[in-house]
Formats: structure tokens, C-alpha cells, sequence
């Protein structure tokens, strides 16, 4: 077995993420807790989860697509997992296990699938709340994927290419520009909560109203395959996020490298904590509404940024 081939399924790739993805997923959930004054759950309860739900048959509904039922949890964490390649992470050569001119257009379309499977997953569960579960998701992703899309490639304006590796290069080269980017930061932020359906924008899900939503009809192996894709998109969203507007670090390698990493996803993921304990559900309609009034203003405002100082510093494409 190739060194490649053994980073991609052990270090830095699908065991290691999914290990920190379910981590991350038990500070989320206590810090949740502690921030409501609640106890919040032991720190084995996500792996407890995760073993639980893989030992559990897989229940296919009737008049579901039962391929298409299959298929679509396992597209969704491939592609989580293999968008993770792409991000500069600490240390090494380029920071990224994988890295090519253009290859952040690359990791933002791999992240769209994981949605897209979500909306396939509930439509062809053909049960009543998986079907607007999945109308939701999809309805949710044309409101907050543009503004993402726009503040990931804007400081690649500035820094002269749309490789993540390189951008994060020229920003821990020049730190004094991360500041002309704390908007696009704000940005996709908000945007960060979209994609991961978190309160406020949990509207997908929403137990309360449509049960589980998209993933209603789905027991055993596969509801895990999906809960565990959940966990790992977090921790890839936090550091594609990490790696353009905190590449602070990345000269460091081994252990400590590893740590700055994780602490800066740890510093993520409390700012989604803090925005998820702190705000009720909205409305679809609301959500859509607030990402096009607010969020994508702000995310071409960041794009204009960007573009005045390329031209003025000659640093631009």
C-alpha cells in the first residue's frame, strides 16, 4: 500500500477526520449545553452514537428508490472527505495532501455534494417529511452558496491565484492583509452555519415541525454514514475557513503544527456554537430572504475589496 494511499485513509484522511469530526461534535454539543445551563452529554456520546446506529439493520421503505436510498449516503461522505485533500492543514510541502492551480472552485463544488445527496436522500425516501426536508435543503443552498462561493475566491483576487495552498502561502507571507478580509470572514461564517444546517438554519431538519426531515426514513448503517458526514463537514467547512482567514501556523509542522490546526478549528467551532446557542429557528423563507438582503451584499463588498487592492498593489489576477 502506497504512503498516499495510506494518508488518505488513515492521516490526514478518512479515520483521522472522522475521529476529530465526532470530537468536535461532543464540544459542540457540551459547549451548547453549558452556554443553555445544561449538563450536555458524556464525552464517549457521539462514538456511542456512531457504534450504535452501525450495528443496526438498514430499514429501506417500501416505495423508496432503494438505490438511490444506498447511494446517496456514501456519495455525500466521499465527497466530504476527499474536499479535505485540498485544504492546507499545518506543515508538509504545500500544507495539502493534494494541490493544483484552481483547486479551491474544486473543494467548494466537492462540499455542494454532500447537500445535494441530502436533498436526493430525502426525495427518494418519498416519505412526506423527507420530501420537504429535502425541498428545504436545496432551497437553503441557493441562499447561502453564492455568498460563500464569492468570500472564498475573493481573497485569491488579492493573493494572485485560487490554489488554497498558495493562498494560504501569501497571507502568512503578508499578515497585515488578513485584515482587508475580516468581512469575507463574517461572511462565510454565516454562510458555514447555512451549509452545516445549524440553528438558525436548521430549517432542513427541524424536529420539532417535519420530524428529521431529509433523514426521516433512514436507520441503521447509512443514518450513520450521514451522521458521521455531518461531523466531518464541520471540521472540513472550519478548516477550508482556517486555511484563508487564520493562516496563522502553517510554518509549523509535527505535533505542534497539528495543535495550532485544531486550535483554530476549536476557534471556529465555538463562534458556531455561541450562534447556534444563542438563536431560535428561522423560517425558510427568512433565511432565504436574509442571505440575499444581507449576506451576499457583504459577500461582493469583500469581492470589491478585493479587487481595488489587487489593482492598487498589483498583486491581482
Amino acid at each position: 500500500m502506497s504512503v498516499s494511499l495510506i494518508k488518505m485513509i488513515v492521516f490526514p484522511g478518512f479515520i483521522f477526520l472522522g475521529v476529530l469530526g465526532m470530537i468536535f461534535e461532543y464540544v459542540d454539543r457540551i459547549l451548547c449545553a453549558r452556554l443553555q445551563n445544561r449538563k450536555g452529554p458524556p464525552w464517549f456520546q457521539p462514538f456511542a452514537d456512531f457504534i450504535k446506529m452501525a450495528s443496526k439493520e438498514d430499514v429501506i421503505p417500501r416505495e423508496a428508490d432503494s438505490q438511490m436510498f444506498k447511494l446517496a449516503p456514501l456519495l455525500a461522505v466521499t465527497a466530504t472527505v476527499v474536499s479535505a485533500f485540498y485544504i492546507p492543514m499545518w506543515g508538509g510541502e504545500g500544507g495539502a495532501l493534494l494541490s493544483f492551480t484552481g483547486d479551491a472552485v474544486v473543494v467548494i463544488y466537492l462540499l455542494t455534494i454532500p447537500t445535494v445527496s441530502y436533498f436526493l436522500a430525502g426525495w427518494y425516501s418519498t416519505s412526506l417529511y423527507s420530501t420537504v426536508g429535502a425541498v428545504r435543503t436545496l432551497t437553503q443552498l441557493f441562499a447561502y452558496e453564492v455568498p460563500l462561493f464569492l468570500v472564498i475566491l475573493a481573497p485569491g483576487i488579492l493573493a494572485g491565484t485560487w490554489s488554497l495552498s498558495e493562498m494560504n502561502a501569501f497571507y502568512s507571507q503578508n499578515p497585515l492583509l488578513c485584515v482587508t478580509n475580516i468581512v469575507g470572514f463574517l461572511v462565510a461564517i454565516v454562510a458555514l452555519q447555512g451549509k452545516l444546517e445549524r440553528t438558525p438554519f436548521d430549517i432542513p431538519e427541524a424536529k420539532t415541525e417535519i420530524v428529521g426531515g431529509t433523514f426521516t426514513e433512514y436507520s441503521g448503517r447509512l443514518l450513520a454514514f450521514l451522521k458521521l458526514t455531518h461531523s466531518i463537514k464541520a471540521v472540513v467547512g472550519a478548516a477550508l475557513v482556517s486555511a484563508i482567514f487564520l493562516p496563522f501556523g502553517m510554518e509549523l509542522g509535527g505535533v505542534l503544527g497539528c495543535a495550532v490546526f485544531i486550535a483554530k478549528i476549536a476557534a471556529i467551532m465555538f463562534i458556531l456554537a455561541v450562534f447556534k446557542a444563542a438563536m431560535a429557528r428561522l423560517r425558510i423563507e427568512q433565511m432565504v430572504d436574509f442571505c440575499w438582503r444581507y449576506v451576499a451584499p457583504a459577500a461582493v463588498l469583500q469581492l470589491l475589496i478585493s479587487m481595488v487592492l489587487g489593482a492598487f498593489i498589483g498583486c491581482g489576477v
